[in-house]
């Protein structure tokens, strides 16, 4: 008996937990609004910008409107919670008696990137009164912003951006606000306001996303905005008459974009700014800021784009400024003027990058430089003369851009005695390698000479004898490698690379690298002939492919115990693999 009343509650719970995991129907009235709304629209797949746009209503056809594309119910009461109809192809005009608005339990509604045929929000927007997220973007609406927005108290997100010939003005942008004061994100980008931005705004301790681009703003934006301690993205470009000043910044600030280009901002970017380490855009060209570039800019480690163009920048306050790194940060156009009244400067990295234009002559002022990286760009123009102005030079890198020209080389060695890095590779550079002889000039340690139209060594690297790594691949060098060149500095070279050239032997015969230190040494695809050479004993990397080497592997390529990569192949080798 008991164990039938055991038997009996267990199946009991059992078929309780089954029956309440079975998530409910959709309610047939919702489903039916949900078809009429569909039916109200044509699908046009012309209408998306999003490349990747379907038409999620096309497939709404089964009997459960819960299991349809975009749709999300609530588990418990079944009803109609969450609608996402971003980018479905949707086209035509939508007014208060949509059905639409009878989804009454909605909590979000997305409609953005589809095509509403210039029509206004429609006032039975009012019926939505759960919602917290509206996202109606770059849909095709139009006029004022119907003061029923103001009546869905519970908004966090707010988005009507890219709207054209809409407005908010009656109501006004202080109006939403004082009423939406749940506000987590607004974009309203390209929505004419026509006002100041509210102060109250500067109260909205929740506030992650503020988008307000090209809004007819004007009047003083309220700088402790900008502090607001869960702010992340702020973005009020091209309002010409908006104007306002940069405050200081805590270190516990979680901004990631800031952009204020094409506004009427003054006054000097603060020091402190170097506090916003999640930083990853900042965009405050065509403003009216002045003073100095702060160092502090050197520690924003997440930034990934950086425009500070067509400011009043000075260096009046910026003689100590020594040492800037703006590599890698996608800074696009020439190179910033105001970076050639930095006097003081010792180090200038603007590496990988998308600068263009010239290089300014203007540099020949930074005559403190001893470090210089501008290489993966995209400048252009002749190699600059001023580069031999700058006599404390200890490294020169302009490789991967389109520079063009003659190096006078004899001229650089004699001027920048203290050069012991050049890099001039991949650009559309001749060098005049004959050198005259004097009794000091600059020794190199590292020297990349690719795809400099080389035909033949340059005499200079006689006089070389302190080299680490060498680079001349990629040119039309002729003939057999001299005799000189591995006895000059082979004590020293680590690194040697002289593939894609047409090299076809060695000038003394058959050579051993055996009692050198290189530890890389690539001689691929040239012409080379003869018993192939015995590689250094602790080379680590050795590529002879693509040549025309004959006869056996020597056994004594063994004793290479350092090997990881070897490469023989494309050659005329034969015999035994020993």
């Amino acid at each position: 008996m008991h164990l039938l009343l055991l038997f009996s509650s267990f199946n009991l719970i059992v078929l309780a937990h089954f029956t309440s995991s079975v998530q409910p129907l959709c309610h047939d009235d919702e489903r039916s609004s949900l078809l009429q709304f569909k039916d109200s629209l044509i699908i046009n797949k012309t209408v998306c910008y999003d490349s990747s746009a379907y038409s999620k209503v096309a497939s709404w056809n089964t009997e459960d409107c819960c299991s349809w594309d975009g749709i999300t119910c609530n588990e418990v009461t079944g009803h109609l919670i969450k609608l996402d109809l971003t980018s479905s192809c949707l086209y035509g005009s939508i007014n208060s008696t949509s059905t639409l608005f009878h989804l009454v339990h909605l909590e979000w509604l997305s409609l953005a990137d589809n095509d509403f045929n210039g029509s206004e929000i429609p006032s039975g927007i009012i019926n939505l009164s759960m919602l917290s997220y509206l996202n109606l973007a770059n849909s095709s609406f139009s006029g004022q912003i119907p003061w029923e927005i103001l009546e869905l108290s519970k908004l966090e997100t707010f988005n009507t951006s890219f709207n054209h010939n809409m407005e908010l003005q009656k109501p006004s942008l202080r109006s939403l606000v004082e009423k939406l004061t749940h506000l987590k994100e607004l974009a309203l980008d390209e929505v004419n306001i026509s006002s100041s931005i509210p102060h109250i705004l500067a109260n909205f301790s929740l506030l992650t996303i503020l988008s307000l681009v090209k809004c007819e703003l004007h009047g003083e934006f309220p700088a402790k905005v900008f502090q607001l301690p869960n702010l992340h993205y702020i973005n009020v470009q091209d309002n010409e008459n908006l104007f306002g000043y940069l405050p200081e910044f805590e270190r516990s600030s979680l901004l990631q974009h800031l952009i204020l280009n094409g506004t009427r901002f003054s006054g000097e970017i603060p020091y402190s700014i170097g506090n916003l380490r999640f930083l990853v855009i900042l965009n405050i060209r065509y403003c009216n800021l002045s003073g100095s570039i702060p160092s502090s800019l050197g520690n924003l480690s997440s930034l990934e784009e950086l425009r500070l163009g067509y400011n009043n920048f000075s260096s009046q306050d910026s003689r100590s400024l020594s040492w800037i790194d703006l590599s890698c940060i996608n800074l696009v156009g020439e190179i910033p003027s105001w970076l050639m009244n930095l006097n003081q400067l010792e180090i200038l990295s603007l590496s990988s990058n998308r600068l263009t234009g010239r290089i300014p002559f203007e540099i020949r002022n930074l005559t403190q430089l001893s470090f210089l990286v501008l290489h993966s760009n995209q400048l252009q123009g002749p190699f600059p003369s001023a580069f031999y102005d700058l006599k404390n030079l200890r490294m020169l890198d302009v490789n991967s851009n389109n520079l063009s020209g003659i190096v006078d080389m004899d001229m650089l060695l004699h001027k920048l005695k203290n050069l012991v890095v050049l890099s001039l590779s991949s650009n559309n550079l001749s060098l005049l390698t004959k050198t005259n002889v004097h009794t000091k000039f600059a020794k190199f340690q590292v020297l990349e000479l690719q795809s400099c139209n080389l035909v033949e060594f340059p005499d200079f690297l006689q006089n070389q004898d302190q080299l680490l790594e060498l680079d001349l691949s990629s040119n039309k060098i002729v003939g057999q490698i001299p005799r000189w060149f591995f006895s000059f500095s082979t004590h020293n070279l680590v690194v040697v690379n002289l593939s894609s050239n047409l090299l076809t032997g060695f000038d003394q015969g058959p050579v051993s690298f055996s009692q050198t230190g290189i530890k890389s040494l690539d001689l691929r695809s040239n012409k080379l002939q003869g018993s192939l050479p015995i590689p250094p004993l602790n080379t680590m990397v050795y590529l002879v492919s693509y040549n025309n080497f004959t006869g056996e592997i020597p056994p004594s390529i063994c004793n290479s115990s350092s090997l990881e990569v070897l490469d023989l192949s494309h050659n005329n080798l034969s015999g035994k693999l020993p």
